[in-house]
């Protein structure tokens, strides 16, 4: 890919985010990184440069909205060129418990960080892609977001809650240039898969290269018939996606949007 653009990655530091952040470096698009530890996000960035790719890095809390909005703007003064792509990849998890059971602080914190910080750093970072052509937004999404789960009630509203960003970014962007899609990751080694108990004991588990090739995909352009959906890693590649477009066209509207199941073509509720 020529570098004519580069792309935003928060929850850098470590993870899935600093897997997406490497993998746009590896293929030649320069990097903003965007976390809280700096110690990592430098690590993360000399590790890009040592490859020869292009790394900035700017620390922020993507719950402090003063904070986001200062550090995005630095960061795209200091990409060599414009940004044309944020991918949302800072998130954590509550415990495991019922809703009854859960911790109230700990209940705000996650709904802050996952689905307050993804708005925030949309926020201020959406006008400067728009004032250059446009841009796509990737939502890292979650599989517990587009079904009920009778565990962690904070992370799967937050995480239906992006799935719903995205969709709001396509209808309200699209005509000026902008995509937007709400990516889940399937199941991925990490730390906050480590520390699930729904996993424990877990042997296989979704490549994280999987997830990068979407949003290598994404970036350039591949997939924009899928803006404002919901896909998964490990289920969903570049390549099936192009063979269901080749077998049915462009999905239909409804195609992979959360939305209320009618009970019948006569139901008010049903799909619009």
């Amino acid at each position: 890919m020529t570098a004519t653009h580069a792309a935003l990655i928060t929850g850098s530091s470590r993870g899935i985010g600093a897997a997406v952040a490497k993998a746009l470096a590896a293929a030649g698009i320069p990097v903003a990184l965007l976390a809280r530890d700096e110690a990592k996000l430098a690590a993360v960035a000399e590790e890009i440069r040592a490859a020869g790719g292009v790394a900035e890095y700017r620390t922020a809390d993507i719950t402090d909205a003063v904070a986001v909005a200062a550090a995005v703007d630095e960061l795209v003064v200091a990409m060599p060129v414009p940004l044309a792509l944020v991918v949302n990849a800072a998130g954590r998890i509550d415990r495991e418990v019922p809703l009854w059971e859960a911790d109230v602080d700990q209940w705000r914190a996650v709904v802050e960080t996952n689905l307050i910080g993804s708005f925030t750093v949309s926020r201020a970072a959406i006008p400067a892609m728009l004032a250059a052509g446009g841009g796509r937004v990737v939502e890292l999404a979650s599989g517990a977001g587009a079904n009920d789960w009778a565990k962690a009630s904070a992370y799967t509203p937050s995480k239906a809650g992006v799935i719903r960003l995205a969709g709001h970014l396509h209808e309200a962007g699209f005509e000026q240039g902008l995509r937007a899609f709400a990516v889940a990751p399937g199941v991925v080694k990490t730390d906050m898969t480590d520390s699930m108990d729904l996993h424990k004991g877990r042997t296989e588990y979704t490549p994280v290269s999987d997830t990068c090739d979407l949003v290598l995909a994404i970036f350039a352009g591949e997939l924009d018939a899928w803006s404002g959906k919901y896909l998964r890693a490990g289920q969903d590649s570049p390549a099936s996606l192009a063979a269901y477009e080749a077998a049915n066209g462009a999905p239909e509207h409804w195609v992979r949007r959360l939305g209320v199941e009618p009970w019948g073509a006569d139901d008010p509720s049903a799909r619009r």
